[in-house]
């Protein structure tokens, strides 16, 4: 078990410019591309220095889904929540709420949500 390891998290999604779009604006880069027998698309994205940790995928037909309730967010630690927020509201997205800590002296946080609902968390990297 020691050997194992987390490579990447698979959304679905309805429209592939623009989810790739949203996700380079938080920095990820569009690294490749495969097209699978039946159709459908996956697109492998990244963040720089990093592994390629998003997989989305476009399924042919579909346009958008229920995220259900089980699905929370995945979390992407930025060094400067405020000016990570000014780039992306420059772009069209904007947070839920105004950033927050959790507790005293905890990180800044805030969440944005991708062109298929998907939160992520934005977390101001500290110290």
């Amino acid at each position: 078990m020691a050997d194992m390891e987390l490579i990447h998290t698979c959304y679905r999604i309805g429209e592939i410019d623009r989810s790739v779009s949203f996700y380079e604006a938080l920095g990820f880069e569009d690294r490749r591309r495969m097209a699978l027998p039946d159709g459908a698309v996956n697109v492998f994205m990244g963040l720089p220095g990093d592994g390629d940790r998003l997989e989305l995928t476009k399924n042919p037909g579909v346009d958008s889904y229920d995220l259900g309730t089980g699905y929370n967010h995945v979390a992407v630690v930025v060094p400067d929540l405020d000016g990570t927020l000014e780039a992306l509201a420059r772009k069209g997205i904007e947070p839920e709420k105004p950033p927050y800590t959790l507790q005293r002296g905890g990180s800044r946080l805030c969440f944005v949500r991708d062109p298929d609902g998907y939160r992520v968390e934005l977390i101001e990297r500290s110290g």
